[in-house]
């Protein structure tokens, strides 16, 4: 029988074919179609594209694939602006990100200005400059922040932010090192850290990249760590006060520090980009502790002092006395990577920095500390009243708050959802971070009055 034969009479339901269109056609009845001829059609797979896009031979870096995922700011920017686009209405005020908001004092700006016009004169135009910086602005640097501590101007290397040199110090340490760091901390050292390939790969069920050490900071122990619990490392970031919880170490916590460190032939870099917070007696300097010029060096910005985090200026102290297994001074290994790596700070940026330290710089600076600290009281004082634990930012300009039992992440999508402000989940700064939101200082006052108001209408 031939196949048009066996097809004199066929049966179609609706089902039969995706590409029928919608009809009145019943699909509980069946029809009889009576068939003409029919000729054998042979369906045959179109063959797919040829992938055209191009690949050269060269290898991804293994150590940058092991990061689990972007950057913590770039990823909150991303969440904040997909909330922007579902509520395009959102008047969305921003407590995450730590970028300041309140403009530069004049003293300052006056003083890059005429720097910059003198760019266009004969008498006032320079180029290249020294990629360790002015000599005017180390000098003041070092009187200004390092008075009688035995810190000369060669010892300060000026640049573009401390963000920028912990990555160039990383290159001075190389891949065959352990790091510590706090947990919480700053993420960049740990995102360094496994760039550079000092680390194994990331362990999801401790959350923590192998041959790290994380030094937990719990409120228990004042976020200090317990140094008897920890393996010796080569390299200790440590900053204070610290980014994200705000704590500053004690002159007890860093004399136990610094003699940690000498035990066990460590290096300390001590980030102290938050020093000009502190208003009790906590050191600002790791180099006020005794013996720490042998075993530390310091990072610092003028980002959170004089609101350069657009300007960018910062600078590192590697004291002489800081020597390698071998007896190598690591200024001088630093010197080489900051020759080779940096063409030095912008000249209009270190004439701001040289107006920041004058008389009338410093105080300028002082009061724009003390506004956002006055932003710090009126966060803490709202949580406070809505009965959560908080941990006041009294040396820094952020507040740690704690939601017992839940996750970082979630509290965060929830505050953005429900009040549309942006704040920092906590377990992105480790996981000593989960449970915890850090919310920043750093705002317009009336912002942040609006903020702690949605908080209350959310938390009440």
């Amino acid at each position: 029988m031939s196949i048009t034969q066996n097809l004199t009479a066929t049966s179609f339901s609706s089902s039969s074919s995706a590409f029928l269109a919608p009809t009145t056609f019943n699909s509980r009845s069946q029809v009889s179609l009576p068939v003409k001829s029919v000729g054998i059609c042979k369906c045959v797979a179109a063959p797919q594209e040829a992938d055209t896009v191009y690949k050269t031979k060269v290898s991804r870096n293994g150590n940058i694939a092991k990061l689990q995922a972007g950057y913590l700011f770039p990823e909150i920017a991303r969440r904040r602006n997909a909330h922007l686009l579902k509520f395009p209405d959102a008047k969305i005020i921003s407590l995450g990100i730590g970028d300041t908001t309140e403009p530069i004092p004049e003293v300052i700006t006056s003083a890059m200005a005429k720097r910059s016009y003198a760019l266009s004169t004969l008498e006032g135009y320079s180029g290249y400059g020294a990629e360790q910086g002015e000599k005017p602005l180390r000098s003041a640097i070092a009187s200004t922040f390092y008075k009688d501590l035995g810190i000369d101007d060669d010892d300060i290397f000026v640049s573009d932010g401390a963000k920028c040199d912990i990555s160039r110090l990383q290159i001075v340490f190389g891949s065959n090192v352990k790091m510590a760091v706090q947990d919480p901390s700053y993420p960049a050292y740990v995102d360094s850290s496994v760039i550079m390939g000092q680390t194994g790969f990331y362990l999801k069920d401790v959350e923590k990249f192998a041959n790290i050490e994380y030094m937990r900071c719990k409120p228990e122990n004042g976020f200090f760590p317990n140094l008897s619990s920890i393996s010796r490392p080569d390299i200790i970031f440590f900053c204070s006060p610290n980014n994200p919880t705000g704590a500053a170490a004690t002159r007890e916590q860093l004399t136990q520090l610094v003699q940690f460190a000498k035990d066990n032939g460590s290096i300390i870099v001590y980030d102290s980009a938050y020093a000009m917070y502190i208003s009790g007696d906590n050191p600002r300097s790791i180099f006020e502790i005794p013996g720490a010029k042998e075993v530390a060096l310091e990072t610092s910005s003028f980002s959170k002092y004089a609101g350069f985090t657009g300007v960018r200026l910062g600078w590192t102290v590697v004291p002489k006395q800081l020597l390698f297994s071998d007896g190598f001074p690591v200024a001088k290994d630093f010197n080489r990577i900051v020759s080779t790596c940096f063409n030095g700070a912008s000249n209009i940026s270190q004439a701001g920095g040289l107006a920041c330290l004058s008389p009338e710089g410093l105080k300028a600076m002082r009061e724009v500390i003390a506004f956002y600290k006055e932003n710090t009281d009126i966060i803490v004082e709202t949580f406070d009243s809505l009965g959560f634990k908080v941990y006041r930012g009294k040396n820094a300009p952020y507040v740690w708050v704690y939601f017992p039992g839940r996750s970082s992440w979630d509290v965060f999508s929830e505050i953005l959802e429900k009040t549309h402000v942006v704040t920092t989940p906590g377990s992105g700064f480790g996981p000593g971070g989960e449970g915890f939101v850090r919310v920043s200082a750093f705002g317009h006052r009336e912002n942040v009055l609006e903020a702690c108001r949605r908080f209350k209408q959310l938390y009440k």
